[in-house]
């Protein structure tokens, strides 16, 4: 029971620490959305123009991991 209320405890103590650092942020705030926005850049723009769905373009429908297969073992 003592090693049960140590983990709760830390973990509420650590939630306070977050939740209160995050509330009284002023330029954090901006520095997140600056931080949100290049995710969004990473993840959803480059991948649309830069990766393309090779494997879906090239393989039958349900053949996926034959194609992948032979890909691998011919290269």
């Amino acid at each position: 029971m003592q090693r049960m209320n140590i983990i709760t405890s830390f973990f509420h103590r650590a939630y306070h620490l977050y939740y209160d650092g995050f509330r009284s942020m002023t330029l954090g705030r901006t520095l997140w959305a600056v931080i949100i926005v290049k995710l969004i850049i990473i993840f959803v723009i480059l991948k649309l123009f830069f990766f393309p769905n090779f494997i879906g373009q090239h393989a039958e429908e349900g053949e996926e991991a034959e194609f992948v297969a032979g890909e691998v073992l011919n290269r």
